[in-house]
C-alpha cells in the first residue's frame, strides 16, 4: 500500500527502523539516566529532544545531507569528535556525582528549577541526538534507500518514513522511561545501589565517547 507514496519495501524498512530504534545507542542511554535520576517527566524531556534530533535529520536526509558528507567526509569525523568529546564530558560529569559533597549539592540545585532541568535534559538529549554518527548514517545510508527518487512528491514519502520511525522511537523510549522511573523510587532506598548504577551509566558514556574519539582521529 505504500509503495504508491513512493516507498520501497516499507516492511523491510519498518522492520530495519525498529531494529535501530531498539539497539543501545547513547541517546537511549541518556533517556534513561535521565528518568532514573531526575524522574519520569525530565525522562520525556529528553525523549522529546531525541525526536527533536531525528526529525532534524530526516528534514536534511531530504535536503541533501548525503551529498554534503560524501563531498567533505571530513565535516563527518568533525561531528564524530564533537560528539564523542560531549559524551565523555557527560560520563565525567556522572562520575563527579560520586564524589563526597557533590551529589549532594548537584540534588539541591535541581530542586530549585525543575523546568529548567527539563529544558536541560531536552538539549543535552537533543545535541547527543544530533551528533551521534549512528543517527547520522542511519539517515544518509539507510532511510534514503527506501524512496523512490522517481516519485514526483518525495517529501511525502519522507514523511511517512519519519512517521513510522518517531512512533517506533517514542514506543520504546516511553518503555525505557517507565522502566527508569519506576527503578529510581526502589533506588532511593538503596544509596549503594544508586551509586553503583550513577557509576555504569557514566562509565558508559564515557566510554561511549572515547571509543567515537579514537575511531575519528
Amino acid at each position: 500500500m505504500l509503495e504508491q507514496f513512493g516507498i520501497i519495501d516499507p516492511w523491510l524498512y519498518a522492520a530495519g527502523a525498529l531494529l535501530i530504534v531498539l539497539a543501545p545507542g547513547p541517546s537511549m542511554v541518556f533517556v534513561l539516566k535521565t528518568s532514573l535520576t531526575e524522574g519520569r517527566a525530565r525522562g520525556f524531556a529528553g525523549m522529546a529532544g531525541v525526536m527533536t534530533g531525528d526529525s532534524v535529520f530526516m528534514f536534511l536526509s531530504w535536503a541533501g545531507l548525503a551529498a554534503v558528507i560524501e563531498a567533505h567526509p571530513a565535516f563527518f569525523d568533525v561531528i564524530r569528535v564533537a560528539g564523542g568529546l560531549y559524551l565523555a564530558w557527560i560520563g565525567a560529569k556522572e562520575l563527579m556525582t560520586l564524589l563526597p559533597g557533590r551529589a549532594t549539592a548537584g540534588k539541591k540545585e535541581g530542586e530549585g528549577s525543575p523546568s529548567g532541568s527539563a529544558w536541560r535534559a531536552y538539549r543535552a538529549a537533543l545535541l547527543i541526538t544530533l551528533t551521534n554518527p549512528k543517527s547520522i548514517l542511519f539517515f544518509v545510508a539507510f532511510f534514503i534507500q527506501f524512496i523512490d527518487v522517481t516519485y514526483a512528491h518525495t517529501w511525502i514519502s519522507y514523511l511517512i518514513l519519519a512517521l513510522i520511525l518517531q512512533v517506533f522511537s517514542a514506543a520504546v523510549l516511553s518503555i525505557v522511561i517507565t522502566l527508569g522511573a519506576d527503578c529510581l523510587r526502589v533506588l532511593g532506598a538503596w544509596p549503594l545501589a544508586a551509586k553503583a548504577g550513577s557509576l555504569a551509566l557514566g562509565g558508559l558514556f564515557l566510554w561511549f565517547g572515547l571509543r567515537l574519539v579514537a575511531d575519528a582521529l
